[in-house]
């Protein structure tokens, strides 16, 4: 069983595989975790609520493409992504 994978490698395998989702439901789930915390402040107006909800969401995308980018270099620097697409490559014979 030395071939099982980790939880964790099986989950950086999937980001790899889904960059655009992962920061898409990272966003969306920040702008709904935001929007529920502001909207439980009731002495703010709704206006401001959802500028805040929109700058938390923000921030967290730029975190969520700055580990995409993370997960990327990695791949690039490990060799993984040169084996992924070496079938697609014609060999010169």
């Amino acid at each position: 069983m030395a071939d099982a994978k980790t939880k964790v490698e099986s989950i950086r395998e999937w980001v790899v595989e889904h960059k655009l989702r992962t920061v898409g439901c990272l966003w969306l789930s920040g702008i709904t975790g935001s929007v529920a915390y502001n909207w439980s402040k009731p002495n703010m107006k709704p206006s401001v609520k959802i500028i805040h909800a929109r700058l938390h969401a923000q921030a967290l995308t730029l975190a969520a493409l700055a580990g995409a980018a993370l997960v990327e270099y990695y791949d690039h620097k490990s060799g993984a992504k040169a084996e992924r697409y070496a079938e697609f490559v014609p060999h010169k014979d």
